[in-house]
């Protein structure tokens, strides 16, 4: 009997309800089956709470993850925009670059041979940026030519600035020339007499008739054809009555033959300001002007300097 146990149940009452006997081994068996069963359940448990705790960090590691694809798709974004805008101000540096050339060409002023060159040696743009690849894939490649091709921008923009600054002073210097040199008819009327050899009307002799003389009603306004200052005004010999405006750059005019003076030896004028009227001072046949434009010095033809000279007629006599 010592390698079995019995098991006596008794009632509420006392009296023995039920009995069992088991041997030992049996026991032995049972208790240990017990504890591994509850050993493996507890085994599962633990796993089982593992895997959900391993699956919930995995589903914030990959909201993570995804939340920094989203960020980094989203730089790759923004540097795919860097490049179209560089590729854009660099296409407007070129056009600007090109309306300034067109300036030089119609003002004929020469480009510095400094300045010729807007992106340095060569003078050629660099290409733009492929802006279709894939920035997973050549993401340094195209930010480390982002980087060149903007210090590219930044050496054509100070060379474009310092072309237009040049430009400006150009144009500034080309508007005082233009503004000093005669370029209007000096008043109303018929030319009489044009500039080159003809007879005398006093002598009947052949002689360089130094201007351009043009005949109209006594008072008609002489004005200026350019900015000036008048170096003369008052009689001076035959041509009776004289205006003489000193233009600067080397160029003069001589308004002869006139009638009231308006203005005085120091004053400035501008073009089109009326400097005198018609008279028939000095030797004249007639109510006329003799005008003359000096180069140098030198009488030169000034129909060459008047771009409306079509609004004058021609006479068929001398004056």
């Amino acid at each position: 009997m010592r390698n079995k146990i019995t098991f006596v149940v008794f009632g509420n009452t006392g009296s023995r309800i039920h009995q069992a006997t088991i041997s030992k081994p049996a026991v032995i068996t049972s208790f240990i089956f017990i504890a591994l069963f509850l050993i493996s359940f507890a085994t599962v448990g633990y796993q089982h709470y593992d895997l959900k705790r391993n699956i919930s960090d995995a589903k914030l590691l990959q909201a993570k993850i995804n939340g920094q694809e989203d960020e980094i798709a989203g730089q790759h974004q923004q540097i795919q925009i860097f490049a179209n805008e560089i590729n854009f101000l660099k296409g407007k540096l070129v056009e600007l670059n090109g309306f300034e050339k067109k300036i030089r060409i119609i003002a004929n002023i020469e480009h510095a041979s400094e300045n010729e060159n807007l992106f340095g040696v060569g003078g050629t743009s660099p290409e733009d940026l492929d802006t279709r690849i894939s920035t997973r894939e050549k993401h340094n490649g195209l930010v480390r030519e982002m980087h060149e091709q903007v210090k590219n921008l930044e050496f054509a923009s100070n060379q474009q600035k310092h072309g237009f600054n040049s430009l400006l002073i150009d144009l500034e210097a080309k508007r005082n020339l233009l503004a000093s040199t005669p370029s209007i008819i000096p008043t109303s009327g018929w030319i009489s007499s044009r500039f080159g050899r003809r007879k005398s009307p006093f002598t009947g002799l052949t002689e360089l008739h130094k201007g351009l003389d043009i005949a109209s009603r006594e008072g008609t306004p002489i004005i200026a054809t350019a900015d000036g200052i008048v170096t003369f005004a008052a009689k001076k010999g035959l041509l009776g009555k004289v205006v003489v405006i000193d233009h600067g750059h080397g160029i003069s005019t001589r308004y002869g033959h006139c009638g009231k003076l308006l203005k005085s030896s120091g004053e400035a004028v501008k073009r089109g300001d009326v400097i005198a009227h018609m008279g028939n001072t000095g030797r004249s046949t007639g109510p006329h002007l003799h005008y003359e434009v000096k180069l140098n010095g030198i009488q030169v033809n000034p129909e060459k300097y008047m771009f409306n000279i079509y609004s004058l007629k021609v006479l068929d006599s001398a004056g």
